[in-house]
């Protein structure tokens, strides 16, 4: 009878149902908000498609293509995936890595540019 009183009282306790409503119902966010965040993915990827209507070219047309696909990445990763509602800790140990890349991406092309300056003045065009 004590392990019967144990078990009725430990983890399905009176706690539980208290413990069971909250949880079950968890975030719960108003489906305005999604309606808003797709909008504007229709909105940037419209953006996207005229700057190739618009036959835009060189850097203006690769800045403009990255600006609003980082946009529309950074809406999904906050909206759709969550990351807006989680703590900061788990968005940092999800944000940083990429970030941290692209700087040494940045750091190989200066390099390279430098590495190709160099051999040219070095060994000349080789034409």
């Amino acid at each position: 009878m004590a392990q019967v009183e144990a078990r009725d009282h430990g983890l399905h306790g009176h706690a539980a149902p208290a413990q069971a409503g909250a949880h079950a119902q968890g975030q719960q966010h108003p489906i305005k908000l999604y309606l808003v965040v797709w909008g504007w993915l229709f909105i940037l990827s419209a953006c996207s498609y005229a700057v190739d209507y618009f036959a835009l070219q060189g850097m203006l047309r690769w800045s403009l293509i990255l600006i609003f696909m980082m946009l529309k990445a950074g809406l999904i990763v906050a909206v759709f995936m969550h990351m807006a509602w989680e703590r900061l800790a788990l968005a940092y140990a999800i944000i940083v890595p990429p970030l941290v890349i692209l700087v040494f991406v940045a750091i190989m092309v200066v390099e390279s540019r430098y590495t190709e300056i160099t051999r040219v003045l070095s060994f000349g065009t080789g034409q």
